[in-house]
């Protein structure tokens, strides 16, 4: 992992491998469109997933 970007971002290093958009994260690069982690754990909430709204960043952590 990267460091800890909560409160309003603390100068995270963006992982240009993994682009996101969801600015709530704590792992979020707040200058950037990138997570600040080496690595995400992607999941599903649903048993048999078959859209993309099924997938879950399951690395997200709440500011």
């Amino acid at each position: 992992m990267s460091k800890d970007c909560t409160n309003g971002g603390c100068g995270c290093t963006p992982n240009q491998s993994i682009k996101c958009t969801v600015n709530n994260c704590a792992n979020h690069c707040q200058d950037k469109d990138y997570c600040g982690l080496t690595s995400i754990q992607v999941g599903t909430h649903e048993s048999n997933p078959t859209m993309v709204e099924c997938t879950d960043c399951q690395s997200f952590r709440m500011k």
